[in-house]
């Protein structure tokens, strides 16, 4: 499903020129849940914004589904990266004047969806990450968990074949971060859908099939968990 060709990214300014990735090939399955684990600096949210098609890389091709995405016109690659992705983001990028099930549906409504059929599908999505009594509730009156949970159900509530995650868990403690995950994983396993999870925290990979380890622009090792 998704394959780079030697992927370079490099960042220059007047002074200085970064090279935040340094020629990277991997390959992932459709349906996968894979983490991309590595330090601060290591290149790895650089990567899944090449991948996703929010930064263009520097040199090299980024293959989903037969189309090197890198080739496309900007208004083509939006259009390709709101029919087959979604995004999950530390922070949860909710908009505060718009209450749970109206976040969710805003997607659906973009791609140009019934508000009916929007509103159908975005409460049936909340239902299904747990959320059926909060749909009403702004994001200043959710718990973090909650709130990742909303923004979870926006991801999926257009059925994306990828879902890019940067640091899903990373504002959230350790017992809620983990419940998240549990979430993700069961999603991945009943839907097929493929994850792609960006994280520093060794224990967010024991929750993926697959790691694949970064380090100084460079993916250092591929590590198959079952």
């Amino acid at each position: 499903m998704i394959k780079t060709i030697n992927l370079k990214k490099i960042y220059k300014n007047e002074e200085i020129e970064v090279h935040a990735l340094k020629g990277i090939n991997l390959e992932i399955k459709n349906g996968e849940m894979v983490s991309i684990l590595g330090p601060s600096g290591s290149g790895k949210s650089t990567l899944l914004n090449c991948l996703s098609g929010i930064d263009k890389p520097t040199e090299g091709k980024v293959i989903i589904n037969d189309i090197d995405i890198t080739t496309l016109k900007d208004d083509d690659l939006t259009n390709f990266r709101a029919k087959n992705m979604g995004f999950i983001f530390q922070f949860f990028n909710l908009i505060p004047v718009l209450n749970a099930v109206e976040n969710v549906e805003l997607p659906l409504l973009i791609l140009g969806y019934d508000e009916k059929k929007a509103r159908e599908l975005a409460e049936e999505m909340l239902i299904e990450v747990g959320l059926k009594d909060r749909m009403k509730s702004f994001p200043n009156m959710l718990s973090g968990g909650e709130a990742q949970r909303v923004s979870i159900a926006r991801a999926l509530v257009t059925k994306p074949k990828i879902i890019w995650a940067d640091e899903p868990t990373g504002a959230l403690d350790t017992k809620t971060g983990m419940s998240v995950m549990n979430l993700i994983r069961e999603l991945n396993e009943k839907n097929n859908q493929t994850f792609v999870i960006v994280t520093h925290d060794p224990r967010i990979t024991e929750y993926t099939q697959r790691i694949l380890r970064m380090d100084s622009g460079f993916l250092t090792e591929y590590e198959n968990l079952g």
